[in-house]
């Protein structure tokens, strides 16, 4: 035998060139699409016929079922998408990642496209230092595709001569000597290659080496890549082990959608692999059968397991679309929505983990900023009926507000990390690198709003304490400024869920003047009162506390819609620690 340890190792180093070069194909794809793959993702699911052109579409731009069906996963964790309209995607998603394995097919064994490669690498590779940020990215996707062929082309020259290495073969025979059962035993085999490739993609290109250099038969090499579909399922299920109910589903109905596929492609593997090998008999110059192994076929072959995976596919969900509500009633038996808020408080959208493109990853951060909006309308809604409705169950309320504010710490710190994480990227463009410097600013506006709901819930438990009360006219007043500031709190949400072009910050500043004038009035009879001596000085220092920590949370509202928009008009108006 010839091969040895040094051999392995360039063989493993070709591999790895291979998967970085798609992955660079894969995210400058991505990067140039921008907008218009969330655009994609988020407009064209209105039922399972376009969300299944959408998940083809969107795999044939990004060139990864697997980022695909983790990105849909993200997106049904982070409201998107729905579960159903998931479906549909990850559909399309199955069919899409076929592109990869016809491009590897016919670039890969039918050409000779390395010298290509290289030219393509040499003619982009100066623009990867441009300042546009598009011929940059389009340079990325170029370069990527060039290192992806010239990754291929080491790899065929990496694996072993059967000729010269008989003992490879003969290791190989003995697993495929046991006819069906054999082909069970390489479903298993693409499973684990795909689990350790962690993509889909690569294991399928590696199978077709395989194919190509005589190593498998063809019926053994179908074998392996029905075992890569299932095998690049496991990706989104992980990413949905920390996601919603809803996440999970999707990525159990990704699971099942492919094994019951493969079960019945088993059923009937050997007819379909004669009907392939037909086919491509019939279109071939040379019309040897795929099926003897011959050396002469063997490029064929590669691509008769093109057509193989595309037909699997196809036929998969042309089979099972008319049952996939069945299949979502199956899914939702198995993972239930229990209702519980257990996971109320703990990151929905970004904990699949970041997306490939950077913008997708700023706008999952996004829709953590509203949750966490969401949280602080729950708490003015509890301050309102602490400081106001007397039937209330005060501890009730103090206990939940405190549950909050702790809430509110703990998303500050993950968002800001998973900010730091985006913003360490290279060749981050000048916009997003802004978008993110304000929505670190915008989470610790929202963090302090919070901390100050939960000092005025201590001051009103202070004037329990005291004894005291206010005067109706006093706490009229401190209803009215409380009212005023739902009002902000309100328009806040709206801004904080559109994109900064969008948003409008006249209304914002209307109310912000609001708020500050009814402080300003409010105040000047708080003195009159104290006067008066309408209320004790205990209950005047509690309500005057009150009245100027409402209006400081309006100043961090402000704060938030300037961020929100892009525009901080006056810097930052409030001094930390205040």
């Amino acid at each position: 035998m010839t091969y040895n340890l040094f051999d392995f190792l360039q063989l493993i180093g070709s591999l790895g060139i291979f998967i970085f070069g798609m992955k660079i194909f894969s995210e400058g794809l991505q990067k140039i699409a921008g907008n218009r793959l969330k655009d994609i993702l988020g407009g064209m699911t209105r039922n399972r016929l376009t969300g299944l052109l959408t998940g083809f579409g969107t795999t044939a731009i990004t060139q990864s079922s697997t980022t695909t069906t983790v990105m849909t996963v993200s997106f049904v964790n982070a409201g998107l998408l729905t579960f159903i309209q998931s479906t549909g995607v990850i559909m399309g998603a199955n069919i899409g990642t076929t592109i990869t394995a016809w491009l590897v097919a016919l670039f890969g064994f039918k050409f000779q496209i390395t010298p290509i490669a290289l030219a393509v690498i040499g003619i982009f590779f100066v623009f990867l230092f441009s300042k546009n940020p598009r011929w940059r990215n389009i340079a990325e996707a170029m370069v990527g595709f060039g290192i992806l062929f010239i990754g291929l082309n080491f790899i065929k020259d990496g694996v072993p001569d059967i000729n010269s290495n008989p003992e490879i073969f003969a290791f190989l025979d003995v697993f495929t000597d046991y006819g069906y059962l054999s082909l069970i035993l390489f479903v298993f085999v693409g499973t684990l290659l795909t689990l350790l490739t962690q993509s889909s993609s690569a294991a399928t290109a590696i199978t077709l080496v395989m194919l190509f250099e005589g190593w498998i038969s063809f019926p053994v090499a179908a074998a392996m890549v029905l075992g890569e579909n299932v095998g690049t399922t496991v990706t989104a299920n992980i990413a949905a082990l920390v996601g919603n109910v809803h996440a999970k589903r999707a990525a159990r109905f990704h699971f099942f959608f492919n094994i019951i596929g493969v079960i019945w492609m088993m059923i009937l593997i050997y007819p379909m692999l004669h009907l392939i090998d037909q086919v491509v008999q019939f279109f071939s110059e040379n019309p040897i059968s795929v099926m003897g192994g011959e050396v002469e076929s063997r490029a064929n072959a590669t691509l008769a397991l093109s057509l193989f995976h595309t037909t699997f596919n196809v036929l998969n969900v042309i089979l099972l679309f008319a049952f996939v509500p069945l299949l979502v009633r199956f899914v939702e038996y198995l993972q239930p929505d229990k209702g519980g808020k257990s996971d109320e408080f703990h990151l929905r959208h970004i904990s699949g983990g970041m997306m490939t493109s950077p913008l997708l990853s700023i706008e999952q951060a996004q829709k953590e900023v509203q949750q966490f909006v969401d949280i602080i309308k729950k708490m003015h809604s509890s301050i309102t009926e602490l400081l106001f409705d007397p039937n209330a169950d005060q501890e009730t309320l103090k206990k939940k507000l405190k549950k909050h504010e702790q809430a509110t710490d703990q998303l500050e710190v993950e968002i800001s990390d998973y900010l730091v994480r985006i913003s360490e990227r290279s060749s981050m463009e000048h916009d997003l690198t802004d978008r993110i410097r304000y929505l670190q600013i915008m989470i610790n506006d929202l963090e302090r709003i919070a901390d100050i709901y939960y000092q005025i819930a201590k001051q009103a438990d202070r004037l329990h304490e005291y004894h005291s009360s206010w005067p109706e006219e006093a706490m009229q007043e401190i209803r009215t400024l409380t009212d005023a500031l739902g009002d902000t709190i309100e328009n806040m949400g709206f801004n904080v869920a559109k994109a900064p072009q969008d948003i409008k910050l006249e209304e914002a500043i209307a109310l912000e003047k609001k708020v500050n004038k009814l402080r300003n009035r409010f105040r000047d009879n708080h003195y009159s009162r104290l006067e008066n001596g309408n209320y004790s000085p205990r209950a005047g220092v509690v309500f005057i506390d009150v009245l100027n920590r409402l209006e400081r949370i309006g100043d961090h509202v402000i704060n938030v819609n300037e961020s929100a928009s892009g525009n901080r008009m006056n810097g930052k108006r409030v001094v930390e620690g205040q």
